[in-house]
Parts: structure tokens; sequence; C-alpha cells
């Protein structure tokens, strides 16, 4: 058997979409608890990973449906250790499978966590969701924007009509599931048209065009 054919049996990335909003969300609305659970619940559910800024609120909330859904849940923090995590940061270490501290604050963070995505799904938020959409934005990540009794998605309607910069990559839907399901066809499609290619370690490649999510 080829050891491409063995790799791939061992190792097939999972699709990694990351959750972006609002760490405080007193603004939000009484439906953002559920809906973010919801959200984390149908990210596990169509097969895909969780990453969020191992942060409070409604990254949190995604978090804590990933874990109820048996999920991987991945956090990307501000600070540089797990007691400046903590202590410094006053961020959970609750519902996340494992953090990776970044150590450059709040704005580095942001840039690491929507880069280390496959797509930014975005949720009710302040300036650093909007921090996150717009480096998501201008490095052309697949997007979808959810819906709900807040603001935040209006906001995003009016940077992206005010950008004069034509994207089909944004998607928006007030339902968490069907807005995954748009968000994993726009991967899918990414991968599919840059003919995706997975190097494993031995230096061994698919073959050009073959889809691994």
């Amino acid at each position: 058997m080829d050891i491409r054919d063995e790799a791939r049996k061992v190792y097939k990335p999972k699709v990694k979409i990351c959750v972006s909003g609002a760490a405080e969300t007193g603004h939000c609305g009484i439906d953002a608890y559920n809906q973010g659970k919801e959200l984390g619940h149908q990210i596990i559910r169509q097969g895909a990973v969780v990453v969020t800024g191992a942060t409070t609120g409604f990254p949190f909330f995604a978090a804590i449906g990933a874990k109820e859904e048996g999920g991987v849940s991945i956090g990307f923090s501000p600070a540089a250790s797990f007691q400046e995590h903590v202590e410094t940061y006053k961020l959970p270490a609750e519902c996340m499978d494992l953090i990776v501290y970044t150590g450059f604050g709040f704005s580095g963070r942001n840039l690491l966590l929507t880069r280390s995505a496959d797509a930014v799904i975005v949720g009710c938020g302040r300036i650093g969701t909007i921090n996150e959409f717009t480096i998501a934005y201008e490095d052309r990540k697949p997007i979808g924007i959810l819906e709900g009794s807040w603001q935040t998605d209006e906001v995003i309607e009016s940077i992206i009509y005010n950008s004069h910069r034509n994207n089909k990559k944004i998607v928006f839907d007030s339902d968490p599931k069907a807005l995954v399901e748009k968000v994993m066809a726009l991967v899918k499609k990414d991968k599919a048209e840059y003919n995706f290619v997975y190097q494993n370690h031995d230096g061994f490649s698919a073959k050009s065009g073959d889809l691994i999510l």
C-alpha cells in the first residue's frame, strides 16, 4: 500500500471553524446564550472543530456547546501562560481541550486565531469581533454571519457595503444549523478550488486535487 494512503487513513484533518463574538454579552439580547451554544453544537455535528479566543461570553457559549456534543474545542489566549490567562486576563480554562498561549495580547491573538481557522463565524460582538472579521475579510476566508437580536450583523453589512471590495465568501443566516452548513460548503469549495494538498510528515503529499476535509 502507498504510504500516502496509509497516512490518509491515520490522519484526516478536520475543518476548524473560529467562533468570534463578544466576551461581555450584556448588549446581545436574551437569545445569545442559546444561539452561541447551538452554534457549537452544529459545528461539532457537522464534523468540524470549534476554535475560539479562549475567552468568556459568546465564544465561550460555543465552546460549551462543542463539549456538550463531545467535540473538540481549541482556544487561542492573549496571555503568555496559564497563570496570566487566569489571573491577569481573567479568562476561563473550562471547556477547552487545548489552549494556545500566544503572549501577543488581544490584537495579536486575533490575528493568530483567525489565521488558524478554515472559516470564521461571527455572532454578537464588539470592536474585537469586528477586528477578527476584518482580518478574515482581508484574508478572504469563508465567513458566516449569525443574525440575531444584536446589531453586529447590521454593522458588518455596512462595512461590506462600504468596503468597495467584492467578497463572495460571506454568508448570513439566523439559524445556526443552516449557517454552519453554508460555511462548510464554502470551505469545501475553497479547498477544491485551490487543489488542497495534504503534506504528511514524511514529505509525501496527496495527489493534486484530493479533497481532505
